[in-house]
C-alpha cells in the first residue's frame, strides 16, 4: 500500500506545490496542505478577489435600485392621490362596517333575533339599498332584518331579509359595500375592493 502512495507523491509537480505555498502565504493555515489545495480555486490570481467583490457589490446595488423602483414612493403624485382617496373611502364606510360587525359578532343579538328599528334603518339605507340584487332579496316586501346562522356555513352569522310573506333570505353586507363604493368612487373602487374587500358573498 505504501508503494503507490510514494509513487503519487513523487509524481506531484514541485511547481504546483510552490504555487500553492504562494497562494496560502499571509493567511493562517489550520488544515492540512492537501485538503486546502483541493478546496482552493484553480484559476485564482492575485487581485482577482478584489475584482469579484467589486462586481458583486455592483450587482447588489443594481438589485436594490430595481426593488426601490418597483415600490410605490410617497412623493409620487399618483400614489399620494390614491392614499388620500383610500383614507377617504375607509373613513366613509367605517361607521357602517363597525355597526355591522357589532351586530354580527357581539352578544347584542341572539340567533334568529330581529334588529331594532334604529339598527334596521341604518342597515337598509346603508347596505341593503346598494345590493345589486336588492329587489330580488326584498321580493314581495320587507318585514324586518334578522341575524342568524349562515345556511351553509353554520359557524358564521349573517344578515337576513325577512319578507312580508314570512320567507327570508340572507345577503352579504360586503357585497353591498362593494356596490356602494363602485357607485360613489368609480375611479378607485376596484383597487380599494381588491385591497380591502376580497371576500365574496351573496
Amino acid at each position: 500500500m505504501a508503494g503507490p502512495l510514494l509513487l503519487r507523491d513523487a509524481l506531484f509537480p514541485y511547481s504546483r506545490l510552490h504555487s500553492y505555498r504562494r497562494f496560502v502565504a499571509g493567511i493562517a493555515v489550520t488544515e492540512t496542505p492537501h485538503r486546502i489545495l483541493c478546496c482552493a480555486p484553480t484559476n485564482w490570481e492575485p487581485g482577482r478577489a478584489d475584482e469579484k467583490a467589486s462586481y458583486a457589490a455592483q450587482i447588489s446595488k443594481l438589485l436594490r435600485a430595481k426593488d426601490l423602483a418597483t415600490q410605490p414612493r410617497s412623493d409620487d403624485p399618483d400614489y399620494r392621490k390614491w392614499k388620500d382617496k383610500e383614507k377617504e373611502i375607509l373613513k366613509d364606510i367605517e361607521p357602517i362596517v363597525r355597526l355591522t360587525k357589532d351586530i354580527l359578532h357581539s352578544r347584542r343579538y341572539m340567533d334568529g333575533e330581529q334588529l331594532t328599528a334604529e339598527d334596521e334603518k341604518v342597515v337598509v339605507e346603508k347596505l341593503l339599498a346598494y345590493h345589486p340584487r336588492s329587489e330580488d332579496k326584498i321580493g314581495c316586501g320587507l318585514e324586518s332584518i334578522m341575524v342568524d346562522r349562515h345556511p351553509q356555513f353554520r359557524c358564521s352569522r349573517c344578515l337576513f331579509v325577512v319578507r312580508t310573506d314570512g320567507g327570508w333570505i340572507d345577503f352579504s353586507y360586503q357585497k353591498c359595500l362593494r356596490e356602494y363604493i363602485r357607485n360613489k368612487y368609480p375611479s378607485h373602487a376596484e383597487r380599494f375592493i381588491r385591497e380591502h374587500l376580497k371576500r365574496g358573498g351573496r
